[in-house]
């Protein structure tokens, strides 16, 4: 009785269905391209209509919470005044 442990083996793949894989090397010495941002003068001012939904979906949301926050502020207000009213029907 022999106790063999499985051995491991290391494969480089080098080809694949008759196509050689093209080797890559970064180094750290070579600049990556800066971006000309001149090229996005244009693209800034107009919204990609593909993004429709969201801007409609976020515009909703703004609206809600405006409506939401000139309801809560009119409320305080409407309470305040009453509050004054009846302080001066009790003082005079």
């Amino acid at each position: 009785m022999t106790n063999q442990e499985p051995q491991a083996i290391e494969v480089e793949v080098v080809e694949v269905d008759g196509i050689t894989q093209p080797t890559r090397f970064e180094t750290a010495d070579e600049p990556r391209p800066q971006q000309d941002w001149r090229q996005w003068q244009g693209r800034v001012k107009t919204l990609d209509s593909r993004w429709w939904p969201l801007w409609v979906v976020l515009g909703l949301v703004a609206v809600v919470l405006m409506l939401t926050v000139g309801v809560v502020v009119l409320v305080i207000f409407v309470i305040f005044r009453v509050l004054v009213g009846i302080k001066r029907l009790i003082f005079g």
